[in-house]
């Protein structure tokens, strides 16, 4: 798995397998937030199949598909809500980790200045700032 952080909270990886879960869970990740969505591509992971493994591993899992970048405000508020209710630290993950980088930067958007959240996904090698005005919040 490749992650990276982007807060102590949360840390992205481009796509996870079943297989791998009990890995982040052994590493100390206590939830999961995908935001994939089913059929992308031929042979990726099933969601309901990575559920499964992160409730067999005792993790809470949490579901906001998210095709493209096309990031309508109910789900931002819905990843914002699952940052602040899951246990910590929290993996999220996507085709490549952009979208998930892109739903953290949204959710924090008016919350910190728009040049630390670049930062932030900078570090961990993702570049947020099309988003641009979106993250002055």
């Amino acid at each position: 798995m490749d992650i990276r952080p982007l807060e102590d909270r949360l840390h992205v990886s481009p796509q996870i397998l079943p297989e791998e879960v009990p890995t982040a869970a052994a590493q100390g990740y206590r939830a999961i937030i995908s935001n994939r969505p089913d059929g992308e591509e031929p042979g990726q992971p099933m969601t309901e199949d990575i559920r499964a493994a992160a409730e067999a591993a005792g993790l809470p899992f949490v579901h906001i598909p998210i095709r493209g970048m096309a990031m309508a405000p109910d789900d931002v508020a819905r990843f914002k809500a699952a940052l602040a209710e899951l246990p910590q630290p929290i993996l999220g993950y996507c085709r490549s980790g952009t979208r998930t980088t892109f739903m953290w930067a949204l959710s924090q958007a008016g919350e910190r200045p728009a040049e630390e959240i670049i930062a932030s996904a900078r570090a961990a090698g993702y570049d947020v700032s099309p988003l641009g005005p979106r993250l002055e919040g």
